[in-house]
């Protein structure tokens, strides 16, 4: 389930009261060590020995003399040891690359009374200026290496407060993010559709609040919580409503974060998290897609054992394995791909207790949308009961898109509130893609199209065990040309033999309708034979339902795989086996080609005139069908009709626009 954005209105929960043993002040940065200073001090010399190579407008005592007698100097400055003068604008001296001042170095002992002649002589403006003070050389001399430093530090300051070692071992620091108490606002009614996992992980919260409770009769709190699921299933927002309920801080961090290039920096992130979360119990550690470090070991998984994900995974075993029962710090870690995890991770006394977020349940995706739908105006006819029918194995984060999807769709058309139809489009834009009404389609394919969606909807309608249908329509939609959907009655935890035969007929009603009527086959039952050859290899390798090879898997075993590395493309089965395979997959397809075609030759009529309703129409919903089905006529407006109804009502809106 998707994270729902934050009211207006912030919850303001009552704090419960300090608990015992709590360290209030969060981890700080850490000074920089001896090393530290000792590579700024580097730095700054080498930079300091660069700016003294750098060239510099300095001339010889010849050249000031020979520049003196041709009159280029225009002002001299005499002090103590040095001459500094300037160049007249329209001198030699004075190009393009030339430096417009210089200053000369000279001994007052040997060239004191001729400098006065000679500056007497050449007219030049000249003056004495008054020596500097020794405080003032000083500063002159050091100023320059105290900025530097001072630059380096403000600079390099937050990278060389990175723990013991300075910048280079900042590396070892973890990138979590924290989440204090205050800020972790989710809460259980924010979460819906996964009533079992809130129940499992009650116990852990009671822990949190009141763990002398549990202390009384020696019981122990389960150290570790993984959460399994697919993808958008809500397995982050439990674990953040976990937190929230709990009223405690929130660590959380990826499993990418902890590998880097450097071999033992993962590790070192590792140790740096817990010591931060025990310094900061009672807490909860949440590590995101920890199936990125948590692989299984051995040369089929990963590298070997100097490798760094390895390194990293027996970091997080061990400091599992230190936790106290006092420590007050629960991991909670997710992940989509429990079958890769290390055993090691996965044993009792680490991750203890495994939690299963499945898709939700017809129940929990009307509590869903409920849910995401507290955030949009809906109109008088939704019904989100339908819309939770019309979307099997969607995931949580699949239903706020569609909620969303809506709400933008009905806000684009200048709409009061969401209706039913922006619902539905918004479902089927999800799943299937944006609907491409302005693409130009030539009449024969969409005559092809129109009879290969009404053997679709044909053998749908007829066949009792299919699902029932809900619409079909010919706007392409993403890949698909066309589409014919189902509004399954109730989720289906089992599949029956003859619910798959059905879903077989099913799939080759489009090719079928395209012999008879079309005179032709096309490629738009591509993805028709791909599915039926899916099903059909499922009920024959895993589900049994082949009476040649009997009650035997020969699906890929999972726990085989586990104790042996078998490379990918190899079989578990022989060559004859195979064959028997193959020829029970053609043996099934074609008995339920064969009877979807006899279905459709004797009710050719029907198909017919379904064809011509969605050539005129381009969708039919499921009332619709059944007008047609029943021989009856349709009385509602076309494509044409509702195209220069909506081109009327833009030129209506025109001239009221131009009086505003």
């Amino acid at each position: 389930m998707k994270d729902s954005p934050r009211k207006n209105t912030t919850k303001q929960r009552p704090h419960p009261p300090t608990r015992q043993g709590k360290k209030t002040p969060l981890p700080g940065y850490k000074r920089g060590g001896p090393f530290s200073w000792l590579l700024i001090l580097v730095v700054v010399f080498t930079v300091w020995a660069m700016l003294q190579r750098l060239p510099s407008d300095k001339i010889g005592w010849d050249a000031f003399v020979s520049y003196l007698n041709e009159g280029q100097i225009e002002s001299v400055e005499v002090g103590e040891t040095e001459i500094k003068g300037r160049f007249k604008p329209d001198a030699s001296a004075t190009d393009k690359k030339g430096p417009v001042s210089f200053t000369v170095d000279y001994k007052p002992e040997i060239v004191g009374e001729r400098l006065n002649e000679m500056l007497e002589k050449s007219g030049v403006e000249w003056k004495f200026t008054r020596p500097r003070t020794w405080l003032w050389n000083l500063v002159g001399m050091f100023f320059p290496i105290l900025l530097l430093v001072a630059f380096f530090y403000f600079v390099f300051a937050r990278n060389l407060r990175g723990g013991a070692g300075g910048m280079l071992m900042s590396f070892g620091r973890s990138k979590h993010r924290l989440h204090s108490k205050d800020r972790v606002e989710v809460t259980f009614e924010d979460v819906a559709g996964v009533d079992e996992a809130k129940e499992e992980v009650a116990e852990i919260i009671e822990f949190l609040k009141n763990p002398k409770k549990f202390q009384r009769l020696g019981g122990r709190i389960p150290r570790g919580v993984l959460l399994i699921g697919p993808p958008g299933c809500g397995k982050t927002l439990l674990a953040k409503a976990i937190a929230g309920q709990a009223d405690v801080p929130f660590f959380s961090i990826s499993g990418s974060d902890f590998v880097e290039m450097f071999v033992g920096v993962g590790a070192s992130r590792v140790r740096d998290l817990f010591k931060q979360a025990k310094e900061n119990s009672p807490c909860i550690i949440f590590l995101d897609e920890v199936d990125a470090i948590g692989r299984k070991r051995g040369a089929g998984y990963v590298g070997g054992g100097h490798d760094e994900r390895e390194q990293t995974l027996n970091a997080i075993l061990v400091e599992m394995d230190g936790f106290d029962t006092n420590d007050q710090v629960i991991v909670i870690a997710a992940t989509n791909r429990a079958d890769i995890l290390d055993h090691a991770l996965t044993r009792p006394g680490r991750f203890d207790r495994q939690i299963f977020v499945p898709f939700p349940d017809l129940k929990g995706r009307v509590e869903i949308l409920s849910v995401h739908a507290k955030r949009v105006k809906l109109g008088p006819n939704t019904d989100l009961e339908r819309l939770a029918r019309g979307t099997p194995m969607f995931s949580g984060a699949d239903l706020a898109a569609i909620i969303n999807e809506a709400a933008l769709a009905a806000t684009m058309a200048n709409k009061d509130y969401v209706e039913m139809a922006d619902l539905e489009e918004a479902r089927d834009k999800v799943r299937w893609g944006r609907a491409k009404k302005s693409r130009v389609i030539d009449e024969k394919e969409k005559k092809v199209t129109a009879y290969h969606e009404a053997g679709h909807t044909l053998v749908q309608s007829l066949l009792e065990d299919a699902d029932p249908l809900h619409k079909v329509s010919i706007i392409p939609r993403g890949p698909m040309g066309g589409a014919t959907f189902a509004l399954p009655e109730k989720d289906r935890t089992i599949f029956t033999k003859r619910y798959c035969m059905a879903l077989l007929k099913v799939c080759f009603g489009g090719r079928i309708a395209e012999e008879i009527f079309c005179d032709d086959i096309s490629s738009g039952a591509q993805s028709d034979i791909q599915q039926a050859t899916k099903i059909a290899r499922q009920m024959i390798l895993t589900w049994g339902m082949s009476d040649e090879l009997g009650l035997i898997s020969y699906g890929p075993d999972s726990a085989l795989r586990d104790l042996i590395y078998i490379m990918p493309g190899e079989k578990d089965y022989s060559e004859k086996t195979a064959e028997t395979i193959d020829g029970e997959v053609k043996k099934i397809t074609d008995q339920a080609y064969k009877s979807a075609k006899d279905l459709i030759e004797k009710n050719k009529d029907r198909l017919e005139r379904i064809a011509k309703a969605l050539l005129k129409y381009e969708t039919l919903d499921a009332d619709d069908v059944r007008v047609i089905l029943e021989g009856g006529n349709l009385d509602k407006p076309t494509v044409a009709d509702l195209l220069a109804a909506e081109q009327a009502k833009a030129e209506q809106s025109k001239p009221e626009q131009k009086k505003k």
